[in-house]
């Protein structure tokens, strides 16, 4: 039998990997699609793009290793039973209770990896990564230093640069500045320089020309200069909230301070418990989603029709339980005295597997039979 357990835990590892792979490859690379469009527009390099889409990967791995845990859990089962391997074992006197040992055995290690991914790796990579976002936010040299394209930093303001030498000189300048309604200011220079002092960074422009236009009565006025200051400090915009998002902070602060943190980040203290707990729950799911694929097809035995429509019934039970688990989420942010119902899916899909797997071990005509002979 122990022969058995880990050949059925090796396939079952075998199919989550795969699925896994397949799974985090297609959400991977719909993120990275969204990732690539935003940072290459900006300007910045394929190696930003990159380690950009690394630092989404653990929360991507996050998202799919139920959904593998399933998967694995309902092909193996599939096809045991279509081998009639299944059937064999348990011709031999094993019960179902025993069959489920090594599926249990593969829950536990999936909801380790689950574990490690929500406690460790997804809030450290969302700390890193927003950082890294902040880094990008003050890179001038990426989102405004861009020749020959005209530039739309900020609302009301175009900015065009024919060219940038390599010591820094920027080359026939054009700056709209439409923010005030009422007057529109429009800088042309020959040539201009960044500089940065305690108030911020400046656009110093050398021999140009500024026309101001009032909307109101239509008048223009020009002005010749040798050198102006205009100020682009306030086109850079910065992350000035200092206080992490509650998905960046650890566990056990999540657990130890809970409404110090809400009170820091302006959300009730159920958002907080819910964020803490469900970082338990999830783990959990992953178990109950491979017993749920090997309960429920187990139920079917042995049929030349093959077991879809049990398959059927078990993707609709891993719906089911994950409405559960949407449902519960309004309840605990309302009130954090009831966190326990963020655990509600484990339990509603313990129950769904116990009557599965007492359902196989005494068949309803089993049951009659044994009533006839009496």
């Amino acid at each position: 039998m122990r022969k058995f357990d880990r050949y059925i835990l090796s396939q079952l590892m075998v199919m989550f990997g795969f699925f896994a792979l397949v799974l985090v490859s297609v959400y991977w690379v719909n993120n990275t699609v969204k990732v690539f469009d935003r940072l290459i527009s900006d300007g910045h390099s394929a190696a930003v793009v990159l380690e950009f889409t690394l630092l989404s990967l653990p929360n991507v791995v996050r998202s799919v290793l139920p959904i593998a845990a399933f998967g694995a859990a309902v092909y193996v089962t599939n096809r045991l039973s279509s081998e009639s391997e299944l059937t064999v074992m348990q011709a031999t006197g094993f019960s179902p209770w025993r069959l489920a040992w090594p599926v249990i055995v593969f829950g536990v290690i999936t909801a380790t990896m689950m574990s490690i991914m929500t406690h460790t790796l997804v809030p450290v990579s969302l700390q890193q990564l927003r950082d890294r976002e902040t880094d990008i936010a003050k890179d001038l040299y990426a989102r405004l230093l861009r020749p020959g394209t005209f530039l739309h930093p900020a609302k009301g303001i175009t900015l065009y640069i024919r060219d940038i030498s390599d010591d820094g000189r920027l080359s026939d300048i054009f700056v709209s500045d439409r923010r005030n309604p009422d007057v529109s200011n429009i800088y042309t220079a020959k040539t201009a320089y960044l500089m940065r002092d305690t108030r911020g960074t400046k656009l110093v422009m050398v021999n140009g020309l500024v026309q101001v236009l009032s909307t109101k009565d239509q008048l223009l006025s020009t002005t010749s200069f040798e050198d102006l200051s205009y100020d682009i400090s306030a086109l850079i915009k910065t992350r000035t909230d200092k206080n992490r998002n509650i998905k960046q902070i650890p566990t056990g602060e999540l657990l130890r301070w809970s409404g110090q943190i809400a009170e820091q980040n302006g959300v009730s203290l159920g958002r907080v418990l819910q964020e803490a707990h469900g970082r338990f729950q999830q783990p959990l799911l992953c178990l109950v989603a491979a017993l749920i694929g090997f309960s429920t097809l187990l139920t079917a035995g042995f049929s030349r029709f093959g077991i879809g429509r049990q398959i059927v019934f078990a993707i609709a039970l891993l719906v089911l339980i994950k409405l559960t688990e949407s449902v519960m989420i309004d309840p605990v942010r309302a009130n954090p005295n009831l966190w326990p119902l963020i655990y509600a899916p484990t339990l509603v899909g313990c129950l769904f597997t116990l009557g599965c797997l007492s359902y196989v071990a005494r068949p309803p005509f089993r049951r009659v039979s044994k009533a006839a002979h009496r």
